[in-house]
C-alpha cells in the first residue's frame, strides 16, 4: 500500500481529512502527538503521529466490536494492559523451533560475538567543554603527567590519588572491565582502538580529559550456539510478531476503511517500540 505524500498531511492548505471507519483523528490530536515521534522534519513527524493515531483507533474499534476494556482511557492515554489483552487474543505468534533458530544462528554469526573488553584505569583532569581556558590548562597538565608516567608508571596510583577528579580514586582510578557502551560515548569510542599500556594523550570527554591505561584487553570473539540460544529465540519471536502485527493492522485497515492515510509495511513497528 502506498503512503500520502507529506504534503497532504493535516497542517498542509489542502489537507484531506483522516478517519477511521466514521471516526475522524484531529489535527489537533495530531500536534499533540508529535512530540512522541521526534524526527528530521516537522512532515515526517506529522505522518508518523498520524499513522499512530490511526493504528490506537483500528485498535480501539477493533476492541469495542469483542467487548474487550478499551485501550484507550477517556483522556486519550493508551490503556497497556487492554493492548496487551487484545493483542494476547488475536495475534497468533509461533514460537521458532530449535531448528530455525539455528539456522539463523548459522546464517547469522556476527550478531552473537562477545564484545571486546578492556580492563581500565584513568586520571580524570576536570575541565567543563565551555571552560576553554581550563581545558587548555588541563590538556597541558595531562600531556606533562604523562610524560612523568612514562618514565615513572609506577606513580599512576600517585596521580590518580592527587589530580583525579573521578570517583574511582578511591579505587587507584580503576574503572573495572568495560565494554562498548558502559562508558560516555566520546571516550567509548577511543578506548575500542587501543592497546594495552597507558594511551601517550590525553583523552577528551564532556568531563575534562583523561589519562588511560589498559591493563587487560580481551578481544571479540564467536559465542557458541548454547550461550546465545535465548538470545536467537528471542530475536526470531520478535521479528515473528512484527510482522504478524503488520498484517493484522493492515487487515484491520481494509476492515473499518481508512480515508486520508495509508498504513505502510512497517505498520506496528510503534507499538513494538
Amino acid at each position: 500500500m502506498q503512503m500520502i505524500e507529506v504534503e497532504n498531511l493535516p497542517g498542509g492548505s489542502a489537507a484531506p481529512p483522516i478517519r477511521v471507519g466514521e471516526v475522524a483523528i484531529a489535527e489537533e490530536a495530531i500536534a499533540q502527538e508529535m512530540q512522541y515521534h521526534p524526527s528530521e522534519n516537522v512532515a515526517e513527524a506529522q505522518l508518523k503521529a498520524a499513522r499512530a493515531l490511526v493504528v490506537r483507533e483500528l485498535l480501539s474499534q477493533r476492541a469495542a466490536e469483542l467487548g474487550l476494556p478499551p485501550v484507550v482511557d477517556g483522556q486519550g492515554v493508551e490503556n497497556d494492559a487492554a493492548m496487551t489483552a487484545l493483542l494476547d487474543r488475536e495475534l497468533e505468534v509461533p514460537e521458532p523451533n530449535e531448528d530455525a533458530c539455528r539456522r539463523f544462528f548459522e546464517a547469522n554469526p556476527q550478531r552473537f560475538y562477545a564484545p571486546v573488553r578492556l580492563k581500565v584505569r584513568h586520571v580524570l583532569l576536570p575541565a567543563m567543554p565551555d571552560d576553554a581556558p581550563a581545558r587548555d590548562a588541563q590538556y597541558h597538565k595531562g600531556v606533562e603527567l604523562l610524560e612523568q608516567l612514562a618514565a615513572s608508571p609506577e606513580r599512576f596510583t600517585e596521580f590518580v590519588l592527587r589530580h583525579s577528579a573521578c570517583p574511582s580514586k578511591d579505587d587507584g582510578g580503576e574503572l573495572g572491565w568495560l565494554s562498548s557502551g558502559q562508558t560516555v560515548p566520546e571516550l567509548d569510542r577511543a578506548l575500542e582502538h587501543l592497546p594495552v599500556g597507558l594511551h601517550d594523550r590525553p583523552l577528551a570527554t564532556r568531563y575534562g580529559w583523561h589519562l588511560v591505561e589498559i591493563e587487560e584487553r580481551l578481544e571479540s570473539e564467536p559465542l557458541p550456539y548454547e550461550v546465545v540460544a535465548d538470545r536467537v529465540r528471542h530475536t526470531l519471536y520478535e521479528q515473528a510478531t512484527r510482522r504478524a502485527l503488520r498484517h493484522y493492522l493492515l487487515a484491520l485497515e481494509e476492515t473499518y476503511g481508512v480515508e486520508g492515510l495509508a498504513l505502510d509495511e512497517d505498520a506496528g513497528g510503534a507499538l513494538m517500540q
